[in-house]
């Protein structure tokens, strides 16, 4: 998984699967032993990785303080997940744009990411976005998220500004 994350991030979906391979240190028909299709790797590889950066963000949410704490915790964790490894980050986006990636596991994806679903719900709530679809408010929570990313990646002396600033444009889009 390693490695598929590796040459998606560098070299996109149509990577060969030779190249995974080769990147893995195992033969390609070696390879086809613990997937069946391409496809099946892509989409373990996606679960996997959402599986990860909800656990990340969720990791240390603190259940006693309010929402906005909540919030801004699960804000953190995600990303330090992101900032940490860009190879994952770029491979994610890439698999949750992908045609390969099936129902099944965008539902597994969703299932991972309940509790950030609930509390970005619960901070929304009472706000301009509160009937706003879900998927829209995640979609402009992701934006903020990538935007933010890239200037920490790009200073990160200040990356704790960065993120405050990030947090606070979020908080105030949905509170």
């Amino acid at each position: 998984m390693a490695a598929a994350t590796r040459v998606i991030a560098f070299h996109g979906l149509g990577a060969p699967t030779s190249l995974i391979a080769k990147e893995a240190g195992v033969s390609n028909g070696s390879l086809f032993t613990y997937f069946e299709t391409k496809a099946d790797l892509l989409n373990e590889l996606y679960v996997e990785l959402k599986t990860e950066m909800a656990s990340a963000a969720l990791d240390g949410v603190p259940t006693d303080k309010d929402i906005r704490h909540q919030m801004a915790s699960m804000w953190s964790g995600w990303l330090r997940w992101a900032t940490a490894d860009q190879d994952k980050r770029r491979t994610l986006a890439q698999l949750a744009v992908s045609d390969e990636i099936t129902a099944k596991s965008r539902e597994i994806g969703r299932r991972a990411m309940a509790g950030a679903a609930k509390i970005l719900e619960r901070s929304r709530e009472n706000g301009p976005m509160s009937a706003a679809p879900l998927g829209l408010v995640a979609g402009l929570m992701n934006g903020v998220a990538d935007a933010t990313v890239e200037f920490i990646l790009q200073d990160p002396a200040n990356a704790d500004s960065h993120n405050r600033a990030g947090f606070e444009a979020l908080w105030r889009m949905i509170v």
